[in-house]
């Protein structure tokens, strides 16, 4: 605080408590010499005869108030607010909070230190350890991907066996901490509008449905097996070191509809994971890592 402010905070209350005192003590004086037998009247008068008294306060309240005014003279020499003046304690908000932020941390350390030198799997099968995990999932992951972990358009279903970057316990961790982006080229100008629609019925038929044009979906075939399978497979599975996902499952991130296959294969998908790592740190990544690997069992590939 500069100088100005500083003389002005501690003028203004000064100020205040003085003028507080002076209306208390000029308030609670007895009755004037001039005033006239009887009750003491403010000298107002309304209708001819009514007046308006001037009862002082009774004594026990002005007490409180001079009590409140000491208080506060006894706590501005205690605890900063008289300008620059930082109290006799040393107290300050700051102060306040990194203590109770170091007991907070502490027990978190010992709450966590229950969980030291357990893999992943283990801790997927800890009752204690899930318990904290679920409540870091609430607070942290649950906005994207949903209370049940079940995702929405967009965000990924996370009881998935396949997730797109793999379910091994590295591959959970290393997205959580690292983040990830995903990127689904726009195929619209390669394959032409009849390609898209073709390689869509393929794509539809490859998770066991019957694709609601079978012609097309055999057209499809052969581009998909030109265009598709470098990132997908040939089968369609997927390859998680890409992040490409297994479009041969009962899991989308963005619907299984026709149209919408048809919308991703012509005009793309970017989605984007942010990384935790920095925020929570590696004891809540390990954690959040063994509640996801607990919601579905890892695909063979993994």
């Amino acid at each position: 605080m500069s100088g100005f402010w500083n003389l002005w905070v501690m003028g203004l209350v000064t100020a205040n408590l003085v003028f507080v005192g002076w209306l208390l003590y000029a308030t609670s004086t007895g009755k004037k010499d001039d005033q006239p037998a009887g009750p003491e009247t403010t000298g107002h008068t309304w209708d001819g005869d009514l007046k308006e008294y001037n009862n002082p306060l009774p004594r026990w309240w002005l007490n409180v108030f001079y009590a409140s005014i000491a208080f506060a003279i006894v706590y501005l020499v205690m605890f900063p607010g008289f300008g620059n003046f930082k109290g006799l304690l040393g107290w300050s908000s700051v102060g306040q909070w990194q203590h109770q932020k170091a007991d907070a941390d502490a027990i978190v350390a010992r709450e966590f230190a229950k969980f030291d030198g357990k893999s992943i799997a283990e801790l997927s099968t800890d009752p204690g350890a899930l318990r904290i995990a679920k409540n870091l999932f609430a607070a942290n992951c649950s906005a994207c991907h949903g209370s049940d972990a079940h995702g929405g358009k967009g965000f990924p279903n996370l009881t998935n066996p396949n997730l797109s970057w793999g379910r091994s316990q590295d591959a959970i961790v290393a997205t959580i901490s690292g983040g990830r982006q995903g990127v689904m080229p726009a195929w619209q100008d390669a394959l032409g509008a009849d390609g898209v629609v073709q390689v869509a019925n393929y794509v539809y038929a490859l998770s066991g449905r019957t694709a609601p044009d079978p012609q097309a979906a055999a057209a499809g075939a052969g581009k998909f097996a030109a265009v598709c399978a470098a990132c997908h497979g040939a089968d369609g599975k997927g390859n998680p070191l890409l992040g490409a996902p297994n479009l041969a499952d009962e899991y989308w991130i963005y619907g299984s509809s026709l149209q919408t296959i048809e919308e991703t294969v012509s005009h793309g998908r970017q989605n984007q994971m942010p990384a935790w790592g920095d925020l929570l740190g590696e004891q809540r990544v390990k954690l959040l890592a063994g509640y996801i690997y607990s919601l579905a069992p890892p695909s063979a590939a993994n």
